[in-house]
């Protein structure tokens, strides 16, 4: 697990959303410990993390006030951020804590998509507020949009894969959920434009699905394995554009599998229009996707 360490460079310029940053990070830390402890007992990491939860909402809170205090204008997408973390992040994860009896994995959950998404979330949307750089969400995608396309990819996963999904959550950052293997699909429209989507899969979604295909046990990622993620990344994108009446304007013109290092820089390379945490129960599944810059005639 990575360490949640604090460093100047996630100082944003406003001493009291800086010490609650680092008090965050601080209680992060405590419980990656707590984590790693073959010895530690479950009410000390369940206290820990709902006090973690009880001071980053307290923290959102005070930190809209001073957005509202200095007029800050992108306040209501800000705001959305910290309400999709509130009400569906947190919520889903504790969920997963709970079910698994707070199992090592689902710590490992909780902490790494909590761990990233304030990386990013310091790094990009909270240096905004002061103006040091543009926030990262531009466009806030949410309403009957929104809904509809979390319905089309929930009813095909469960079509497919016969698993339930559960948004965890709206703004997926990149957070880092464990062992995973990732899918670029690039589509161009029958106007010429082209758009990527990214499929980043926990590899024991993957094994599982594979296994169920097969009525096998296999254990470990091959290359048939690899092979039936990207399939089943296109099976996906083509029924849930069926279920969304877009299967006839966009043509698939290349797939293929990228490392997490590719993946996090082009990420980090421009605003996804959509991008959103799933968990199924057999594992978690990110859906990205974002224009290309280029586009041919």
């Amino acid at each position: 697990m990575k360490e949640a360490e604090w460093n100047k460079q996630f100082n944003i310029g406003v001493d009291s959303i800086d010490q609650a940053h680092k008090k965050l990070f601080s209680i992060v830390r405590k419980l990656i410990q707590l984590s790693e402890d073959e010895n530690h007992q479950q009410w000390a990491c369940a206290e820990g993390i709902k006090y973690f939860k009880s001071y980053a909402i307290k923290h959102f809170a005070d930190e809209e006030s001073y957005m509202q205090s200095i007029g800050y204008k992108e306040y209501e997408i800000h705001k959305h951020l910290h309400d999709d973390m509130r009400q569906k992040t947190l919520p889903a994860l504790e969920k997963d804590l709970s079910e698994s009896g707070y199992s090592q994995k689902s710590i490992h959950h909780f902490l790494g998509i909590c761990l990233g998404w304030l990386t990013a979330h310091i790094m990009i949307e909270d240096r905004a507020i002061t103006g040091k750089i543009p926030n990262r969400w531009k466009k806030d995608n949410i309403g009957a949009d929104m809904k509809a396309l979390e319905n089309g990819l929930s009813n095909t996963i469960q079509e497919i894969l016969k698993l339930n999904t559960e948004v965890v959550s709206e703004h997926y950052n990149g957070e880092d959920f464990g062992s995973s293997i990732i899918c670029r699909l690039t589509y161009r429209h029958k106007e010429g434009q082209h758009f990527q989507i990214f499929f980043v899969f926990e590899e024991s979604l993957i094994l599982q699905a594979v296994n169920s295909m097969l009525d096998m046990q296999l254990k470990k990622i091959n290359q048939l394995v690899l092979n039936t993620a990207k399939e089943i990344s296109q099976q996906i994108i083509s029924q849930a554009g069926i279920r969304l009446h877009l299967h006839s304007q966009y043509q698939l013109e290349s797939r293929h599998l990228m490392t997490i290092e590719q993946f996090q820089k082009e990420f980090n390379a421009g605003s996804f229009d959509y991008s959103i945490l799933f968990n199924t129960r057999a594992g978690y599944f990110a859906f990205c996707m974002k224009p290309m810059e280029r586009s041919l005639p």
